[in-house]
C-alpha cells in the first residue's frame, strides 16, 4: 500500500555533537534533532536524529536522518522508524535511499515493512510517500 503526506517541520535544532576524532573536511559535519508534523494518508509526528555534511551557502552536501514516527496509515495507529538520505547539489536530489527498519512497528504498524521516498514541490511543499506491508 502506499500512503501520502505533506509533513512541515516543527523544530529543527543543531546540536553541539561533534565526530570524534576530529577530522577536517571540505564540508563540516553536524548533527541536530528535528520535529515533524505530517497531514494525510500518513498523519502522526516524528522525532529526528538528523545527520549532514552541508554548505549552507550554496547547498551543497549530503544528509542521513533517522526517524522515529507515530500516527496513522490509513488510519492504522502505531509507530516505526525508517531511514531516508540523499545528496544535492544545489537544486536536485540524488543518491536518495529511504527504508522502514525492520522489526520497528508498534500497534497495528507491528509488522510494517517497505520503503518510500520524500520530495519538495514548487511551491515548497515537502510530500513523503510509504510504499509498505503489514505482515
Amino acid at each position: 500500500m502506499r500512503a501520502t503526506a505533506a509533513f512541515t517541520v516543527k523544530a529543527f535544532v543543531p546540536t553541539e555533537l561533534k565526530p570524534e576524532p576530529a577530522v577536517s573536511t571540505g564540508l563540516p559535519v553536524s548533527v541536530a534533532t528535528m520535529e515533524k508534523h505530517f497531514e494525510g494518508e500518513a498523519a502522526g509526528r516524528s522525532a529526528t536524529l538528523f545527520t549532514a555534511a552541508f554548505d549552507q551557502a550554496t547547498g551543497v552536501g549530503t544528509y542521513v536522518a533517522m526517524e522515529s514516527f507515530e500516527g496513522s496509515l490509513h488510519g492504522q495507529e502505531g509507530s516505526f522508524n525508517f531511514v531516508h538520505s540523499a545528496t544535492t547539489s544545489g537544486s536536485d536530489r540524488t543518491a536518495e535511499f529511504f527504508t522502514i527498519v525492520p522489526s520497528s512497528g508498534t500497534g497495528e504498524l507491528t509488522g510494517i515493512s517497505g520503503a518510500g521516498g520524500m520530495a519538495v514541490d514548487t511551491d515548497g511543499t515537502h510530500r513523503i510517500w510509504f510504499d509498505y506491508q503489514l505482515d
